[in-house]
């Protein structure tokens, strides 16, 4: 509740000085320059923008939190204008976007589906009160999650009892917890440490993460073929500096009708994660965990109540239509 009042107060205050468009958008990365959001979102947008703009407007990444260290905090710095955009993870302020992170639930989308046009297509009637005081310039999902362990195989739900598995948030905690496992909730990028030193057994997440966060390097056991939902993600611009942009900048910008941004995303990760995935594979002392459809059907019914209560508890039955009308 203190952090949405928080967005409330820094939105209004924004709103009465709005800045002209700058000539160099800063955009806010926690990660390190080599992250897949680099040349999916921030040189992307840096592209297009530049494009439509004859050069007048481009972008600027500060990496590795240079803006503010935290992923949690993104969105709010964004707001209070610290940087003219971010991105982050809709789970980390699970309170504040309790409809968008339904795209997240096992059983909302497909393994196959594209999340991004899922989320956009809820997006103006059921998601856009999620996002005050900015305006998204994409959202999209990661590839299906997987279990991701150090020691421990997993084959059955039954695998899972007792074991502490790290979560993004309050949605994939459930999700645990259905499995007879002990969520923990903490931001990825201590999990890598968290993996190392046993504080933690396994990660639900998806598999771009043996890349992007070298998590290859402390797992050795990973599952696949069960739906257990996915990750969802946000980049927003401060609507500040939106509303300042030239016509032509806003109109490449758009995602309700324009999801390049977006897509070029959700692509990259599913790229990340299918090179992550070959690498270790290949490596013999890893154990790989293919599910036949009828052993995924285990995991299915376990969790089966998942959604249905989290889509239930938010009054989010049509928002949940939306991302399956896509």
């Amino acid at each position: 509740m203190k952090f949405k009042k928080l967005i409330a107060a820094s939105a209004v205050a924004l709103a009465a000085a709005l800045p002209a468009a700058a000539e160099e958008l800063s955009f806010a990365n926690f990660t390190p320059p080599f992250h897949t959001i680099n040349a999916s979102v921030m040189e992307k947008l840096d592209t297009i923008l530049s494009e439509a703009t004859n050069g007048e407007v481009t972008v600027r990444g500060y990496h590795g939190g240079e803006l503010g260290a935290g992923p949690v905090e993104q969105y709010i710095r964004v707001v209070q204008g610290v940087a003219d955009m971010g991105w982050g993870l809709p789970g980390y302020t699970s309170s504040q976007f309790e409809k968008t992170m339904i795209v997240e639930l096992p059983g909302t989308l497909t393994n196959e589906d594209d999340g991004y046009a899922a989320m956009w297509t809820a997006y103006d009637d059921h998601l856009a009160g999620e996002f005050p005081g900015t305006v998204p310039v994409a959202l999209w999902t990661s590839e299906p999650n997987v279990f991701i362990m150090r020691d421990a195989v997993i084959r059955t739900p039954a695998d899972l009892e007792g074991l502490k598995i790290r979560v993004a948030g309050a949605t994939a905690a459930d999700v645990a917890t259905a499995l007879g496992a002990t969520p923990v909730q903490m931001p990825i990028n201590q999990v890598y440490n968290a993996l190392q030193t046993g504080l933690i057994d396994g990660v639900i997440t998806g598999s771009s993460t043996l890349n992007d966060f070298k998590l290859d390097e402390v797992a050795n056991s990973y599952t696949f073929g069960a739906n257990l939902g996915r990750l969802s993600f946000y980049a927003v611009m401060t609507e500040g500096t939106y509303n300042g942009l030239s016509d032509e900048a806003k109109a490449v910008l758009d995602n309700s009708s324009n999801q390049t941004v977006s897509q070029s995303a959700e692509d990259a990760w599913n790229a990340t994660a299918d090179a992550g995935v070959a690498t270790a594979r290949a490596l013999s002392e890893n154990t790989f965990v293919d599910l036949t459809p009828e052993e995924a059907t285990a995991f299915a019914d376990a969790i089966a109540g998942v959604t249905g209560a989290y889509v239930d508890g938010v009054g989010g039955a049509d928002a949940l239509a939306a991302m399956q009308a896509n």
